[in-house]
């Protein structure tokens, strides 16, 4: 019996929304959006600046309420449960546009912080973690330095280490690109490309659309608050589906 070819199970659903809303006011951000991230997906999401990718991915941990539908990550359904909460962000790791890094605490220090105060880990435990992740995103000698003597991209980095010393299931990342210098760029989407080949599950909201193309599993393209399409990136990027789509790639792949 050959048992490569026997079909494998589908990986299970981590990350659910069904027909979630967000407004702001009379503004409405999300309209009714619905989509699914399977374990070990990489979903990046894309669209005109206003089309609500930034408030989809807040809505995944929370930072943004939604204030109709349902958010379920890993099988938990997310409402107004304080305990429920800080346990799926231990979860699910959200990296910014911004570094939202401890001025006054080195890179070493913010990289432990969150371990030994969340996950409980002694001061030895969490050094070896945190230096075991700034291994990975390749900046281990930039351990004793702050947040001050380090570039953009560094800082970045630091700013995925960090989350990743809390060893989440999933991480989301919200134009982690988008305040740094060109030059910078690339240093970021190599570790996230890394990250990407480990397995993580990711959902990424970004303009980067090479990396989209060599990264992504699924690619949402959105608009007005709505998903417009969902596609993979071969059929997003030669045939899109919607005319909004199509414009939205010429404008972005002139630059």
């Amino acid at each position: 019996m050959n048992i490569v070819s026997q079909s494998s199970s589908p990986a299970p659903t981590i990350i659910e929304l069904e027909k979630v809303s967000r407004f702001f006011g009379s503004f409405q951000a999300l309209n009714e959006v619905s989509l699914r991230v399977s374990a070990g997906e990489k979903m990046v999401i894309c669209g005109p600046s206003g089309s609500g990718k930034s408030t989809l991915i807040r809505c995944v941990n929370q930072l943004e309420k939604h204030d109709a539908g349902r958010v379920t990550v890993n099988g938990v359904e997310l409402g107004r449960n304080a305990k429920q909460l800080r346990a799926i962000r231990t979860d699910v790791g959200m990296v910014f546009q911004q570094f939202n890094l401890f001025p006054h605490l080195s890179v070493l220090e913010n990289l432990m912080l969150g371990p030994m105060r969340t996950r409980k880990l002694t001061k030895p435990v969490a050094m070896e973690l945190a230096m075991r992740y700034l291994h990975r995103v390749r900046i281990p000698e930039q351990a004793d330095k702050y947040p001050s003597q380090l570039s953009g991209g560094q800082q970045q980095r630091v700013a995925i280490a960090r989350s990743l010393c809390m060893e989440p299931k999933v991480m989301l990342f919200d134009e982690p690109t988008s305040a740094l210098d060109p030059e910078m760029i690339s240093e970021v989407l190599d570790v996230m490309v890394e990250l990407a080949d480990t397995g993580m599950t990711m959902m990424v909201v970004t303009h980067e659309m090479g990396f989209a193309r060599q990264v992504a599993d699924t690619m949402v393209f959105m608009d007005g608050g709505k998903i417009v399409e969902t596609s993979s990136p071969e059929q997003f990027f030669t045939r899109p589906q919607s005319e909004r789509g199509q414009l939205f790639l010429k404008q972005i792949l002139q630059h």
